[in-house]
């Protein structure tokens, strides 16, 4: 359930700024078709900052039926109150998602110990598999391997989605619970190096817009191709997830998709469209790997 390509999949919106439910749909069996491995809503990508609490369970329950048990759907659950977490958990796993993910809490930023309680809790009071997210940059707090090896030995915690951009880091990850955690990397442009220390895979921003691409790209590493994998990376992934990041996530990438005529929609303030030289820059990556017609 946790290897490949994972795709962090943009929310789409309508004209009115509404769920765009035909969108979803959309999106999904662009990314079935294209081999994605599996699909999280309500991720970053997702704007789930932006959406109500019933939009983003509505929208967990339109992916898990869109996807139709083709492949796994982790829903997005995480919170910075333990409370918050364990309803939007609760109510994926009542929603049909196979797992959840679980980003650190931000803003308050607990101690190790508070770290380890709150998934803790969380692994308790719901039955569902749980990845956590390790996004230092955007939560203000990291995670580290020796709390991340104790919350392991629970039965609910299977893996982690590392995005601390720490390379030591993660190997100490792997050293230290590789046995009980899958290792998942969280930022594309690092994809090849996580994948050499034992990473299963991504859940990726870029896959929005390249999902061959990058599930290919796992997989020849996975049958031990490596040239393959690495001429994969550093032709295509590796410069367009740099373009993913001109501008703050996921403002790049929601622009890139709506470019390449799929459901996006604008973005919910407070992200705004991207300055003009960045967005001229992003047109001109997009049509250079033929994204785009020029």
């Amino acid at each position: 359930m946790f290897e490949g390509s994972i795709v962090a999949m943009i929310t789409p919106f309508d004209q009115n700024n509404k769920i765009d439910e035909q969108g979803i749909e959309e999106l999904v069996e662009f990314h079935v078709k294209n081999g994605t491995d599996g699909i999280v809503p309500c991720g970053t990508t997702g704007e789930s900052p932006t959406l109500s609490h019933e939009e983003h369970k509505k929208v967990i329950e339109l992916t898990v039926k869109a996807v139709a048990g083709r492949v796994p759907v982790i829903a997005g659950t995480g919170s910075n109150s333990t409370e918050e977490a364990i309803d939007l958990t609760a109510s994926a796993k009542e929603l049909g998602a196979d797992a959840v993910l679980l980003v650190m809490p931000y803003y308050n930023k607990p101690s190790q110990k508070g770290l380890y309680e709150h998934f803790k809790t969380i692994a308790e009071k719901v039955d569902i598999p749980g990845i956590i997210y390790n996004v230092p940059s955007r939560s203000g707090v990291n995670m580290l391997p020796s709390t991340l090896a104790e919350l392991a030995e629970l039965k609910n915690v299977v893996a982690v989605k590392e995005a601390s951009g720490n390379l030591e880091q993660m190997a100490e990850v792997m050293y230290l619970c590789g046995k009980n955690i899958t290792l998942l990397s969280g930022d594309d442009k690092i994809l090849l190096p996580v994948l050499s220390i034992g990473g299963k895979g991504v859940i990726s921003v870029v896959a929005n817009i390249i999902p061959k691409e990058v599930s290919q790209m796992v997989k020849e590493f996975q049958k031990g191709n490596y040239q393959e994998a690495q001429d994969l990376f550093f032709k295509t992934i590796y410069p367009l997830s740099r373009a993913m990041f001109y501008e703050t996530n996921p403002i790049p990438v929601k622009t890139a998709v709506r470019l390449m005529g799929l459901p996006a929609g604008n973005l919910r303030l407070p992200m705004i469209d991207m300055e003009d030289s960045h967005f001229q820059q992003l047109k001109k990556d997009l049509k250079e790997f033929n994204l785009l017609e020029g």
